[in-house]
């Protein structure tokens, strides 16, 4: 059932709606406008990459933060993670459909930033 405090503000009243504090949705919200979240998934647009491709490509990313945000990544369906069975062992980041589906808003929102950052005091 419905209550008032469900549908104070629109589109509340839809289970999935960010706005509700119970709402899934925000975990992926949060996952995906993370910085290095987003420039991850930019960065594997263009296909599979390595982990060092992927920390060269990310400027200023530490080991452990990018390794942390591949692992969220992957277990919130974005990234695939293979790992060939080569002396020494290779290991692929690739987008699945689902984290090729997020580069396109990710890929506006990058844009619209690099396009207006003058327009941001202290841009």
């Amino acid at each position: 059932m419905t209550t008032a405090a469900d549908t104070s503000e629109e589109g509340c009243g839809d289970a999935r709606s960010v706005y509700r504090a119970a709402c899934p949705c925000r975990d992926m919200l949060d996952l995906l406008a993370n910085k290095w979240s987003a420039l991850a998934l930019g960065a594997l647009e263009d296909g599979p990459r390595r982990f060092g491709a992927l920390r060269t490509r990310l400027q200023g990313v530490s080991p452990k933060v990018l390794t942390q945000t591949l692992r969220r990544l992957e277990e919130h369906g974005l990234v695939d993670r293979t790992v060939y069975a080569e002396v020494p062992a290779r290991v692929e980041y690739r987008l699945t459909p689902l984290g090729a589906d997020a580069c396109a808003p990710l890929a506006h929102l990058r844009s619209w930033v690099e396009q207006n950052i003058d327009r941001f005091p202290g841009g």
